[in-house]
């Protein structure tokens, strides 16, 4: 079916499917990045300036973005190391089938779980008046704090609750690769003597492995961008980049708007590193999986 303009031509009605996704993009994600990007280099009197993307050099800021890149890392690999040993357990390790389904029915829910929400789950499980730590203190006598030094609203704690949807969104990326893998390979390699040590080492791994960094690409921008978990968990306190945006936003720290639209910048140029890398690896394991 299509549609005819006045000057004649026949315009597809398919494109009017997606029409909706091209504005919301548009409106949401090309606009407010390249809004940005010119309030990056936007001094205050309107004109070109650098100074806002030099003011990032500052050891707040500096500090700000080690903070957040070390608990991006951390709660990258943690998510990749437990959601792929739960992913191959489900699909390689002979579990029972019916508990595949439930497993990655929660991990589609868990894995976009944040926000307020968790955060105030996590304080209420958790916290010093969490119902784990009363009940383990009244119980067991035993204080989490002080026996493991553990504390929910440090950079240690933030970790912890981004896990909730690191590891299920890595359940989610990396089971159609794991169903890739064909058991054509595996029967090969044990006809040829091959251990199982020696098909992960020389066979499974190698295929899978770019798609291990892709993902890990993947959580690490989606724990770098997170904010408001952060925010709700443990505040101000916790210096790193995307509290210190939500507070340039809000006036309460950085008193240069220009600064704000830099370290949005930095983000963006972090975010957008590790997004590229994901997608060029991803790409690259389906063309081997085929």
């Amino acid at each position: 079916m299509s549609l005819a303009s006045s000057s004649g031509r026949r315009l597809p009605t398919q494109w009017l499917g997606v029409a909706p996704f091209f504005l919301f993009a548009f409106l949401f994600l090309l606009l407010p990045a390249v809004s940005i990007v010119v309030g990056a280099f936007r001094g205050a009197d309107g004109g070109f300036t650098f100074d806002n993307v030099a003011g990032l050099s500052s050891p707040n800021i500096r500090n700000a973005y080690w903070v957040s890149i070390r608990i991006s890392f951390w709660s990258a690999l943690l998510g990749c190391l437990i959601g792929f040993a739960m992913a191959a357990a489900v699909v390689l390790g002979g579990l029972p089938r019916f508990i595949r389904s439930p497993l990655l029915t929660f991990s589609g829910v868990a894995s976009n779980f944040a926000g307020l929400p968790l955060a105030f789950a996590f304080i209420a499980t958790f916290g010093p008046a969490g119902l784990i730590t009363v009940w383990l203190r009244t119980e067991f006598g035993i204080n989490v704090r002080a026996a493991t030094g553990f504390n929910l609203f440090s950079t240690t704690g933030l970790i912890a609750t981004y896990l909730f949807f690191q590891v299920p969104l890595m359940i989610l990326i990396i089971t159609p690769a794991l169903d890739g893998l064909r058991r054509e390979w595996r029967e090969a390699a044990e006809i040829l003597g091959a251990t199982s040590a020696q098909y992960w080492r020389m066979i499974a791994f190698p295929i899978l492995v770019p798609s291990l960094l892709g993902t890990f690409a993947l959580l690490f921008a989606n724990s770098f961008g997170a904010v408001a978990t952060a925010f709700a968990l443990a505040g101000p306190q916790l210096n790193i980049a995307p509290i210190l945006l939500f507070s340039q936003i809000r006036g309460d720290v950085l008193g240069s708007p220009g600064l704000g639209y830099a370290l949005a910048l930095g983000m963006i140029v972090i975010t957008g590193i590790a997004n590229t890398l994901y997608l060029w690896l991803r790409a690259r394991t389906e063309r081997w999986q085929k």
